[in-house]
């Protein structure tokens, strides 16, 4: 797999997790195909070098939608990605641990590789009305986004991951 694509699957309910997957694409370049988590089957993991996946986390775990990609292509892909790498972007308003670890133990279980750690971005949003509203992503935290899909996607080309 030394020289393909990075695979980022994101999904999002108020834009932190999809302004993040973008920078983080943005950052990779050519090297990158970013999908949304429902566009994403097993041949698009199975043709994947690596993956990121971003995604928020609610009530303690990783979106149902990104949960169902998952469940859909788990096992199909079983035994066929192994050793492959992957790190992760969780948006939370305070935590972003239970999202975190939910996802460890589905790349645990497909014997990925963790090229890098995850990134819990928090937001901050504690309120009804800060949690449910659109977000506007900083600039540095964007930028720090970006670095790691070039890193990432660099790591790859050059079979370091």
């Amino acid at each position: 797999m030394e020289g393909g694509q990075l695979l980022i699957v994101w999904h999002s309910r108020t834009g932190t997790a999809e302004a993040l997957a973008r920078a983080v694409a943005d950052g990779a370049g050519e090297r990158a195909q970013m999908l949304h988590c429902s566009q994403v089957g097993p041949e698009e993991l199975i043709a994947a070098a690596g993956y990121l996946f971003t995604c928020p986390e609610n009530l303690a775990s990783m979106t149902g939608a990104m949960k169902e990609m998952f469940d859909r292509c788990y096992y199909p892909v079983l035994g066929r990605i192994e050793g492959r790498p992957y790190t992760s972007v969780i948006a939370a308003g305070s935590d972003g641990e239970g999202a975190q670890r939910q996802l460890d133990r589905i790349a645990t279980g497909w014997r990925l590789r963790k090229a890098m750690d995850g990134w819990i971005v928090i937001t901050h949003a504690q309120s009804a009305e800060e949690i449910l509203a659109q977000k506007t992503v900083p600039q540095a935290t964007l930028e720090r986004a970006r670095g790691i899909g070039q890193a990432l996607a660099e790591g790859i080309a050059l079979g370091i991951y």
